[in-house]
């Protein structure tokens, strides 16, 4: 979560389909409206695809232990893969700018 004691304070800024945000976050927001609450579950496929991606949660030290948890290789070879990655995010647009 970014959304801790100051409402605003973690929000972050991006642009839609330029790959900041992993792809389940680009798709949602494209079909909210400024002020929508949504809850996003992401499959492996829209997740995480790199360690350069946002949003990261606020207790992962650093993006490199993001993706090792995502991508754990015991889980991957225990088979569970089909739930590995799968993400769950509640989203608030609070902003939309047309540039």
């Amino acid at each position: 979560s970014t959304y801790k004691t100051n409402r605003y304070k973690l929000s972050f800024v991006f642009f839609i389909g330029s790959g900041k945000v992993i792809a389940g976050i680009d798709v949602a927001v494209r079909s909210m409206k400024e002020g929508g609450i949504r809850r996003v579950i992401i499959p492996p496929s829209f997740g995480y695809q790199n360690t350069s991606q946002e949003p990261i949660p606020p207790n992962f030290f650093d993006r490199q232990r993001l993706f090792t948890t995502i991508f754990n290789p015991t889980r991957l070879a225990n088979e569970e893969g089909s739930i590995l990655g799968t993400l769950i995010f509640d989203i608030e647009l609070v902003n939309v700018r047309h540039l």
